[in-house]
């Protein structure tokens, strides 16, 4: 784990523990002894590196933070549910990753063996729902905050659910936040 890694689990473990949740530190323990603070955010499209979950989620968390100080209309979200959904949005990325070989021309055109990330889904429950799942394992969550992580895949999710989509974020507009933020840290940043 490098540097910045170490410095970013600090922060992520801080802002959880900071929401005083009943559980948490079982939540905690469980990602401690997970890949979460080691796997990549995805295998091709954004943060597919060691510790991109890790970067990514903490970027989603400071976006949507931001978003919340100069949206249009008031949402009063608590702090602990921007915690919360932000930081664990893509839990159920834990324990998904896994490193396989394949082999490519390096810079002299030389085969070998590199690494890549693989998708090794053992748990098939779908992405906001598994991770919903996976949270109220260990803490209660409100129903404002398993609709904004249920639904933070916003409308790339399958067609037939958009109708769907679209009244939960009119239900819990910070869901829309949580959305755009994660959709922001993906393309504009890469993380």
């Amino acid at each position: 784990m490098t540097e910045e890694a170490k410095k970013n689990k600090e922060e992520f473990l801080s802002l959880l523990r900071s929401t005083n949740r009943e559980g948490i530190e079982d939540l905690i323990s469980f990602l401690e002894n997970s890949d979460f603070f080691t796997a990549p955010a995805s295998t091709r499209f954004h943060g597919n590196v060691e510790s991109g979950l890790l970067a990514h989620s903490l970027l989603v968390y400071k976006i949507v933070s931001e978003k919340m100080k100069h949206t249009p209309v008031e949402i009063n979200t608590p702090e602990d549910s921007i915690i919360i959904s932000a930081l664990l949005h893509d839990i159920c990325k834990t324990n998904f990753y896994a490193v396989d070989y394949r082999n490519a021309k390096n810079e002299l055109g030389v085969w070998e063996k590199v690494p890549y990330y693989k998708v090794e889904d053992t748990i098939p429950y779908g992405h906001g729902e598994k991770s919903v799942m996976m949270i109220t394992e260990y803490i209660k969550m409100t129903p404002e905050e398993k609709y904004a992580v249920r639904w933070h895949m916003g409308y790339t999710e399958p067609k037939e659910l958009y109708t769907t989509i679209g009244l939960a974020y009119s239900k819990y507009p910070y869901a829309l936040m949580l959305h755009e933020a994660d959709i922001e840290a993906t393309y504009l940043f890469d993380v």
